[in-house]
């Protein structure tokens, strides 16, 4: 039987952090410390400690993930979500670590809309979804146009949505390497944003389809804000330039 055949796995939809996440946390930290120089500006403390919220971020390396989970997920004490591809189930080990640490297969050739009910589901159940907007890591490092997925789960739901730039992780690991770049040892900045829900900022008066694309433009424009200029790409014209200061 092919792991396409096999009953999808189930990860459940929890909120705590136990120890061995905290510990892995660490280790990865320790990991990216010998490949990088993470910066992190903004408030991490402004991220919302209840209910569901949408972590909003650009996609640009492999290293986004561990970068922006290892560095802010454990500040915040809850568990984020995120949907991730069913492969990774099939791998010794990281398919445990995904099991059990917040990640929810989905195949890739699968309908939309089979992801967009499970990520309803877990913001609907007040929980905290990691998603990249865009929909796949950009091939230049600069935002791609991205999908109304993100805009419709946050209307629909009600979250707040927190935007996340994260800059310069495509120079240590681009699109098409294997591995990461070592040497020499770049830094990547982490922005994080003011936490917004869609209903406070757009018009009332859109139709759906409206509202929609007025609130992916928002949403991606409010990231674009906190990337370097280089990584702004097709929302440079978006960008509203409310950059967090320093912590």
């Amino acid at each position: 039987m092919s792991d396409r055949d096999k009953p999808k796995p189930v990860t459940p939809i929890v909120d705590d952090l136990p120890a061995w996440m905290l510990a892995m946390s660490a280790g990865m930290r320790g990991v990216l410390a010998g490949l990088t120089r993470v910066r992190i500006e903004g408030a991490v403390d402004d991220i919302p400690r209840s209910g569901p919220v949408i972590i909003a971020s650009n996609h640009a390396s492999n290293m986004d993930v561990p970068v922006i989970a290892s560095s802010l997920m454990y500040r915040t004490g809850r568990r984020w979500q995120w949907l991730g591809k069913r492969e990774l189930f099939a791998w010794p080990v990281l398919g445990w670590v995904a099991a059990h640490g917040g990640i929810h297969p989905v195949d890739r050739d699968a309908a939309d809309i089979d992801a967009f009910r499970l990520a309803t589901k877990i913001l609907e159940n007040g929980y905290v979804l990691l998603v990249f907007p865009e929909g796949t890591r950009s091939p230049t490092g600069e935002l791609q146009a991205a999908k109304d997925g993100v805009a419709m789960l946050a209307l629909r739901t009600g979250a707040q949505v927190v935007p996340i730039g994260i800059s310069n992780t495509d120079a240590v690991w681009r699109k098409g390497r294997a591995l990461p770049i070592p040497f020499p040892r770049r830094r990547v900045t982490v922005r994080i944003g003011t936490p917004f829900r869609l209903q406070d900022v757009i018009p009332e008066d859109l139709s759906r389809r409206e509202a929609k694309g007025v609130a992916t433009t928002l949403i991606m424009g409010r990231i674009a804000a906190l990337l370097d200029p280089r990584h702004r790409g097709v929302y440079a014209g978006a960008v509203r330039e409310d950059r967090p200061s320093e912590p």
